[in-house]
C-alpha cells in the first residue's frame, strides 16, 4: 500500500474475495479494509490518488465491477465476488 499510496496501513481486515478464472485455474484477489493508517496520499504510476467519499463514487470514473466490489466489502452477508464462465458469457456471481 505504501508504494502505490503512501500510506501505510494498520490491522487489516479480510472483507471479501474477488476471483476469476484464468487459463489452468483462477486468479484470487483479496479485500480488505482498515481506518487505521498513517500518512498522506501521494500520487503513483498507477494515477492521481485522492479520497473519495462512498456517496460520490457514482461520479468518479471506475472499472466496471467497482460498485459490486464495494457491496461485497460493506456487506454482512456478502463475502464473495466471482466471475464465472457460462454460454461464454462472463457472469458475475455474489455469495
Amino acid at each position: 500500500m505504501k508504494e502505490e499510496t503512501g500510506l501505510i496501513v494498520k490491522a487489516p481486515r479480510l472483507c471479501g474475495v474477488k476471483q476469476f478464472p484464468i487459463e489452468g485455474g483462477r486468479y484470487v484477489v483479496f479485500l480488505f479494509e482498515t481506518n487505521q493508517f498513517e500518512g498522506e496520499i501521494i500520487d503513483s504510476d498507477e494515477g492521481k490518488m485522492h479520497w473519495v467519499k462512498i456517496s460520490e463514487l457514482s461520479d468518479v470514473n471506475l472499472v466496471n465491477d467497482f460498485e459490486e466490489l464495494i457491496e461485497v466489502m460493506l456487506s454482512d452477508n456478502i463475502t464473495e465476488f466471482q466471475y464465472v464462465v457460462e454460454n461464454d458469457e462472463w457472469a458475475v456471481v455474489k455469495k
